[in-house]
């Protein structure tokens, strides 16, 4: 079984900015295209951005598009998101995924995902 892990969340104030990082916990699992999520309290999953094996193509929600940007180190195996002005409402536990097949902003499209990681931003 994958496992992803995800880092780097916690509280900032609204403005300020937050990388996270995602891997997969063991050495076997190179990472493909890969995909985040994310989840507030009584709301439904909903895609965030992703990014292709080669890092070439981008696809990011209108909610966070100019905010945040996805990328990957692939010498790491590692997929980061780099979030900046952050606001009250990205307020979320987020979740990277590995994609599968379908449509990139599906998460029924991810097949292993991570255990997420909490960001809270105060207005």
């Amino acid at each position: 079984q994958v496992q992803l892990v995800e880092s780097g969340g916690g509280l900032v104030q609204a403005g300020g900015s937050l990388r996270l990082s995602c891997a997969p916990s063991g050495r076997t699992f190179s990472l493909s295209h890969m995909g985040w999520f994310r989840q507030a309290p009584g709301k439904v999953r909903e895609f965030v951005a992703a990014i292709t094996g080669s890092g070439l193509n981008t696809y990011y929600s209108a909610l966070v598009k100019g905010r945040f940007s996805i990328s990957r180190d692939n010498a790491k195996n590692t997929a980061y998101l780099q979030m900046n002005s952050l606001k009250p409402e990205d307020t979320a536990v987020y979740y990277c995924a590995n994609y599968r097949d379908g449509s990139w902003y599906s998460s029924a499209s991810y097949n292993y995902w991570g255990q997420g990681t909490q960001v809270t931003v105060s207005s």
